[in-house]
């Protein structure tokens, strides 16, 4: 088995070859159309399991054309959203399954690329790479999400003030409501009680986060009116759905451990479930290398390692995520797996 760490090559073609055919595809239709919702539901799969490699652990830090693919995924998000709505709600010579096909395409790109790219970009320490992560937040009425990722989940993960850790036993279903308004509150009050201690000026966060979305929205209605409006937030939708199952499925049942003081242990290798396959890992930038994010959030994308002792799933991330759309598959499927991580941790069940 080959055990060398992917080059940072191999990230860039299994992000962006979707792109071409994706936007070719939205202004002609027929075969490349086809052709990247074939890769994006289909191809990755089966590489994953057809290809016995599981990259090796990179040695080095520095990887200076990780940022700049970065940017390349987050303008071409912000570019990607206007030209599926146009095709999609607009005056495009698309068949009617042609626009289904480019809806669910490009939600799976939004929401397994666009998505780890935002990510990578909002634990970037400079403003610019910041920003750009978060504008593609907004554009996907997601914007809380740069602030309660950063400042809730990685804080609390893996206990139970973490609205984004699923407890064991809970629905995919369940935990995304309880996900998707929790985050937006806790964030809300995280920004407010960290611009008190340090006496910040300008607008709120949040009130910046709602702007954009809404100004997002006015886009897609100057593109395509009412249909185009309710195609974006369908798109939205589509590609919230994803992050929210990522973080369902990669820190479902875990939990930390308490100290004698009260506090929760340290965050470590064992709060994040991980997938060791070689493309996903490529198309989603090292996102399923869970643990190392968790426990050096600063660490680019490409150096992301996968510690021996963190838990790990057989399945590919995508593959996990549609199982976890099925809570008794899921429950029956996880259970062997959550035992094996020991009978010495707490079982968190749902409430």
């Amino acid at each position: 088995m080959h055990t060398r760490p992917l080059p940072i090559a191999a990230f860039a073609l299994a992000a962006l070859l979707p792109l071409p055919l994706l936007g070719l595809g939205a202004v002609q239709g027929g075969t490349l159309l086809w052709a990247a919702f074939l890769y994006m539901g289909v191809l990755t799969i089966l590489l994953d399991q057809l290809v016995p490699l599981v990259p090796g652990n990179s040695q080095g830090e520095e990887f200076p054309a990780a940022d700049a693919l970065l940017v390349a995924l987050g303008v071409s998000a912000l570019c990607l959203l206007p030209l599926t709505i146009r095709a999609i709600a607009g005056p495009s010579t698309l068949t009617a399954a042609e626009r289904i096909i480019t809806f669910l395409a490009a939600g799976f790109w939004l929401g397994q690329v666009a998505h780890p790219a935002a990510h990578e970009l909002i634990h970037r320490p400079t403003r610019p790479l910041f920003r750009l992560g978060a504008a593609v937040y907004c554009a996907l009425l997601f914007g809380q999400h740069a602030s309660a990722h950063r400042f809730v989940h990685h804080r609390a993960v893996a206990t139970r003030d973490d609205p984004n850790t699923a407890r064991r036993g809970e629905s995919f279903y369940r935990f995304a409501r309880r996900a998707w308004i929790g985050s937006f509150r806790e964030g809300a009050r995280a920004e407010t009680a960290l611009r008190a201690r340090a006496a910040r000026s300008g607008p709120h966060p949040y009130a910046t986060y709602l702007a954009a979305s809404a100004a997002a929205l006015a886009l897609a209605t100057l593109i395509a009116g009412f249909p185009g409006l309710l195609v974006w937030i369908g798109l939205a939708l589509h590609a919230q759905s994803q992050i929210l199952l990522s973080d369902y499925v990669q820190h479902y049942g875990l939990t930390r451990l308490p100290l004698p003081d009260g506090r929760p242990e340290p965050v470590g290798p064992a709060h994040s479930w991980n997938t060791a396959h070689w493309f996903t890992s490529a198309l989603m930038l090292n996102a399923p290398r869970h643990s190392d994010h968790h426990v050096h959030p600063a660490r680019p994308f490409p150096a992301l390692r996968l510690p021996d002792e963190a838990p790990r799933l057989p399945w590919p991330l995508p593959v996990a995520c549609m199982m976890a759309l099925f809570p008794r598959l899921w429950r029956r499927r996880m259970a062997p797996h959550l035992a094996r991580i020991g009978e010495t941790r707490p079982r968190d069940t749902a409430a």
